[in-house]
C-alpha cells in the first residue's frame, strides 16, 4: 500500500491550499480563526474563493499554520502574489557566512560524526569523522546525491553493521512518518515507501534495551559494529537555523552524533588522532 500523502497542488485556488494545510494541522475553523485574530466568516470566505487574502493576512496564516517557506511561495504565487522566500544553493555567495557556520559546526565536532543534510536528507556535506563509517558500503548508495536514510537502512549500507537495526529503523520511520505529514512533500512520502519496503530485521534479536539504558532511556541510541569487532553507540541530535528567510537554510539540518559512553568516546578519538597523524605524515 502506497503511503503517498494527499499534498495541497500549487495550482489549486489559494483557499483550498489554506484549507488542506488547515486540515492537515488538524485545526477547525474556529480554532484557526482565533489563533490568526480574525473572524471565522473571513476565514470561511477565504477558504471558499468568496474573498481573497491580502498578503499580510496570508503570511499572517501560513505562519499561524507553521507551512514550510517553499510551499508559501506556492500560497502567495496562487493568490497572484510574487514569491517571498528565495532558494539558492549553499556555496552561493549570499550564503557565505551561513556555510561557515556549518563548515564549523561540523569541523568542531571532530572526532565525533556530523553531517549536514537538505529537506529530502540529501547529504550536503560531513566531517571528517563519517568517513570511517562508510566503509563495506555499496559504491552505488555512495553516488550523488548520497540519501542518509537509504544509506543507514539499506541492506547493503550501513544497516548490517547496525546492532539495533529494528530499533533504529524505527526510529528513523517514525521520525520520517513525521516529516511527511508537517510537509506534504511528495519526495518524503516516497523515500518512506522505500524504506518500509526493505527487509524487516528480527526485532526478537535486537539489543535494543541495553544499548537504551546505555543513555539513561532518555534518547534512541545507534549502536555499530566497528571494524575491529568492538561496539559504538552514539545519541544523535538535530539543529537547524532558528529564523531562516532563505529556502535552503530553513529545510537545512546538521545531525551531530555524541558517544554514548566512555568506550566508545575512546575509541573515537583513538580514530580522531589515527587520521590527524595520517595527515601530517
Amino acid at each position: 500500500m502506497s503511503l503517498m500523502p494527499f499534498a495541497p497542488s500549487v495550482t489549486a485556488p489559494v483557499g483550498a491550499q489554506l484549507r488542506d494545510w488547515r486540515q492537515r494541522r488538524r485545526l477547525s475553523q474556529l480554532d484557526l480563526a482565533g489563533e490568526a485574530d480574525i473572524s471565522t466568516r473571513h476565514l470561511s470566505f477565504l477558504e471558499t474563493g468568496r474573498a481573497l487574502p491580502s498578503r499580510e493576512m496570508l503570511i499572517r496564516l501560513a505562519e499561524t499554520l507553521e507551512v514550510p517557506l517553499r510551499e508559501r511561495n506556492a500560497l502567495l504565487a496562487a493568490a497572484g502574489y510574487a514569491p517571498m522566500y528565495r532558494e539558492r544553493p549553499l556555496d552561493d555567495p549570499a550564503l557565505a557566512c551561513a556555510r561557515r557556520a556549518v563548515d564549523l559546526v561540523l569541523k568542531g565536532h571532530e572526532p565525533y560524526p556530523a553531517l549536514a543534510v537538505d529537506r529530502h536528507w540529501n547529504l550536503l556535506a560531513h566531517n571528517r569523522a563519517v568517513a570511517p563509517f562508510l566503509a563495506g558500503v555499496d559504491p552505488s548508495l555512495l553516488g550523488p546525491p548520497v540519501n542518509v536514510l537509504r544509506l543507514s537502512l539499506h541492506p547493503r549500507g550501513m544497516a548490517p553493521r547496525i546492532v539495533n537495526l529494528a530499533q533504529w529503523r524505527a526510529h528513523l520511520i517514525a521520525r520520517l512518518r513525521q516529516q511527511v505529514a508537517a510537509s506534504a512533500d511528495r519526495t518524503l512520502a516516497a523515500l518512506l515507501d522505500e524504506l518500509v519496503a526493505y527487509p524487516t530485521p528480527d526485532a526478537e534479536h535486537d539489543p535494543a534495551p541495553a544499548r537504551l539504558d546505555a543513555t539513561g532511556g532518555v534518547a534512541v541510541p545507534l549502536s555499530m559494529r566497528a571494524a575491529d569487532g568492538s561496539v559504538l553507540s552514539f545519541i544523535s541530535t538535530t539543529t537547524v537555523f532558528g529564523t531562516p528567510v532563505d529556502i535552503t537554510l530553513s529545510e537545512l539540518a546538521l545531525e551531530t552524533f555524541f558517544p554514548a559512553d566512555e568506550a566508545t568516546a575512546q575509541a573515537l578519538r583513538r580514530l580522531g588522532d589515527g587520521q590527524a597523524a595520517a595527515d601530517a605524515s
